[in-house]
């Protein structure tokens, strides 16, 4: 009975394992009708198209019709005229179809398209180059296609602005990039001395075009901060980085002696120019006899109303070479002076500034006084008075502000002036930033020679293999802060070995107005020299021999800062084409350099 009873327990199920048991069921019975539904239509495809195969042809043959106009697989290079007979009637009624025009055109072999022609560079024609250069685009002038037909000259343009990238491009071989251990040691001795390798035969340093170049690709920087990209300054890699009060007080200490030491050398003519890059401003600072100019000068780009205002209040004077405004370009920091200088450096004292200020400032509020007693004789409010006298001001405050943070705003200091110019920018709070991107970092000193706490910076280069055209060249990128001694000497460098080569560069936007300024500052001084030989103040040949003592002057006085002897010529050189922007240029050993 007990087995009974076991046995029945058994045999019953729970009711989650009803629920399974029927679920396993159904799936096979849809399993089960899965097949019998394959096997039933497999049979009626074989059944079909074992009985009807003539009809599912006619079908298929309705549904995709044959294109009679597609190229024989056979005869790919030979007219299509062999047809099938099943498709030549309909064949013949398309083409006796008023739509089409011509019969040819459909049965015609589709002409193959011509082998590409081969392309060769021709030598350098400085003809061609300069009609190339004369061609008329739209919005040029006939005044600028003139400046372009003088593009070609025996000597290179300087360039004061701060390239970021040139490319020069050779047929021949170019100086290696991937040095040798002499060829790296020599060309580090060479520029941390200041050696001129041509000249000093018996120093014992490699003179190979590679060390020569490696000599080139070095400057110095201060202060240097691995993890910051100090120029440019508006770098996005200096997003999110802050420094503390700590920092910032050494930084401050160490810029403030290296600035000083800098701006000695300058003085001593043991450096050429150098160059502080701020936050919202760009100076570049240059000895006596760079640029045409007799004495030590500053160039500030771009300024505000703001920093000028601050100037004037110090007692700077300064000029303002590419504004429009004002009489031969030039604009006074005290308007209503007068314009006389001393004879003997161009610029008046700080105390007779100051008293001609306050003299201006006297007349003005004798002025003021005459106009307001003016409007009350003729019965004006004194509310309507002060309406009107604000407005004016306001009138002034904006054509003054009107070429703000632009290159029409540069500003020159000259002479003595720059001695104060200096005090200002070690002991403005604007020089070093508070807030922003570089927030309490000095700004970045640039110098082609060594100074106190500088930081010896190198240059990326890279050589590759190019084709243009059909002709391989050999081609050297260099990327960084460029300095303008930098093309000069590569372009010797290169030009003493190949008798054809040509560069591409990349400028930094906020130092192009250095070069303009210099050029427009180059073309007022030789225009005055020509209106002055009309009038007949000075012998026609004055001029001329003035310019050339000027330039042995400058580069005697120069022959010790650091720089080889072509790159001091190249910057002390005057007339209308020693200064330029340059984005091209291209040189050939017969014609010389052609640029644009």
């Amino acid at each position: 009975m007990a087995t009974k009873e076991g046995s029945q327990a058994q045999n019953w199920k729970r009711p989650d394992e009803l629920m399974r048991l029927q679920r396993l069921k159904q799936k096979k019975k849809q399993l089960a009708a899965r097949f019998n539904c394959n096997n039933n239509n497999n049979n009626a495809k074989y059944t079909v198209t074992e009985t009807d195969k003539a009809t599912l042809l006619e079908a298929k043959m309705a549904q995709k019709r044959k294109n009679p106009f597609a190229k024989s697989t056979e005869t790919s290079k030979k007219a299509k005229t062999d047809l099938k007979p099943d498709l030549e009637d309909s064949l013949m009624d398309f083409i006796r179809s008023p739509a089409v025009p011509k019969v040819e055109a459909f049965i015609k072999e589709t002409p193959t398209r011509p082998p590409p022609a081969k392309l060769v560079l021709q030598p350098f024609d400085a003809s061609s180059f300069a009609k190339l250069l004369q061609q008329p685009t739209a919005g040029v002038e006939d005044d600028d296609t003139e400046v372009v037909e003088q593009n070609i000259t025996k000597h290179l343009p300087m360039d004061w602005s701060i390239k970021t990238r040139v490319r020069f491009f050779c047929r021949s071989e170019l100086p290696a990039t991937q040095l040798k251990t002499s060829q790296m040691a020599s060309g580090l001795t060479s520029f941390v001395r200041c050696l001129d390798t041509q000249k000093e035969d018996e120093n014992g340093l490699d003179i190979s075009p590679a060390t020569r170049f490696n000599q080139a690709t070095y400057y110095w920087q201060h202060p240097h901060i691995p993890w910051m990209t100090l120029f440019p300054r508006n770098s996005r890699d200096n997003t999110g980085i802050t420094i503390g009060e700590r920092e910032r007080k050494a930084l401050a200490e160490d810029w403030d002696y290296s600035f000083r030491g800098l701006f000695q050398l300058l003085r001593a003519r043991q450096c050429a120019y150098f160059y502080l890059c701020a936050n919202g401003f760009t100076v570049l600072f240059r000895a006596a006899g760079t640029g045409g100019r007799a004495e030590i000068h500053a160039f500030m780009t771009p300024s505000t109303r703001g920093m000028r205002q601050a100037l004037r209040q110090e007692g700077i004077e300064y000029s303002m070479p590419l504004k429009k405004d004002g009489p031969g370009g030039l604009n006074k920091s005290l308007e209503g002076e007068d314009n006389s200088t001393s004879p003997t450096n161009g610029f008046t004292t700080k105390s007779e500034v100051i008293n001609d200020a306050k003299e201006s400032d006297g007349d003005e509020d004798d002025d003021e006084e005459e106009e307001d007693d003016w409007l009350q004789s003729l019965g004006v409010d004194e509310k309507e008075i002060r309406k009107i006298q604000t407005a004016h001001h306001r009138k002034l405050k904006v054509q003054e502000m009107a070429e703000d943070f632009s290159d029409n705003s540069l500003l020159l200091i000259e002479g003595v002036e720059c001695q104060g110019f200096f005090s200002f920018l070690l002991n403005a709070k604007s020089t070093i930033s508070s807030v922003g991107r570089l927030a309490g970092v000095p700004p970045t000193l640039l110098s082609p020679v060594a100074f106190p706490k500088a930081t010896m910076q190198h240059l990326t280069t890279r050589s590759s293999k190019v084709r243009m055209d059909g002709v391989d060249y050999c081609s050297i990128e260099v990327k960084g802060t460029i300095l303008p001694s930098f093309l000069p000497y590569v372009c010797q460098l290169l030009g003493e070995t190949k008798d054809t080569f040509s560069a591409t560069l990349a400028s930094s936007m906020n130092t192009l107005a250095f070069s303009k300024a210099t050029h427009k500052l180059l073309m007022d001084d030789s225009a005055g020299q020509n209106q002055n030989i009309e009038i007949g103040k000075t012998e026609p040949n004055n001029g001329g021999e003035d310019n050339a003592a000027g330039q042995v002057f400058g580069k005697e006085n120069l022959s010790d800062c650091g720089l080889q002897a072509y790159v001091v010529e190249n910057m002390c050189r005057t007339g209308s084409q020693a200064v330029t922007l340059l984005e091209r240029v291209c040189y050939d050993k017969e014609y010389g350099y052609a640029w644009s």
